[in-house]
């Protein structure tokens, strides 16, 4: 704990030093972010389960449970994975000010398809509520 207290200065030290360098887009240019993964926030988990993995066939890869439910759950399917923690879970883990923030919007998730008419099949008993578009 102590060598990491020390290094959280010296680490802050290090991104003022960087933030006032002459050409930083050199370094953003040799940056390789390897994965972009939204968190969606949710009351409960378990209702969505059934929805990413019995009708659009992901993995449930990620599983912590928070007292007798799930506070936080991950879903992959190829490359593509998204992610979800319960508003309680993430009061008990984020800063009050970030946590108080954490009920305030709706989220919007957009995804590409290679076959809609599967997708369509897929959802055939599901409420749709925006209409399909395609172009």
């Amino acid at each position: 704990m102590r060598s990491f207290l020390t290094a959280l200065p010296a680490l802050a030290l290090a991104f003022a030093l960087a933030s006032g360098r002459a050409n930083p887009s050199q370094e953003i240019k040799s940056m390789n972010v390897k994965r972009i993964t939204p968190v969606l926030l949710v009351k409960d988990i378990e209702p969505i389960v059934p929805f990413w993995v019995d009708r659009l066939g992901f993995a449930k890869t990620i599983e912590v449970p928070d007292g007798n439910k799930l506070g936080f759950v991950a879903f992959q399917k190829g490359t593509a994975e998204v992610m979800y923690q319960t508003y309680a879970s993430v009061e008990k883990d984020a800063p009050s000010s970030m946590s108080a923030q954490a009920r305030k919007g709706p989220t919007y998730l957009y995804m590409e398809v290679d076959n809609l008419d599967a997708v369509l099949a897929a959802m055939k008993d599901a409420k749709i509520v925006m209409p399909v578009r395609t172009a």
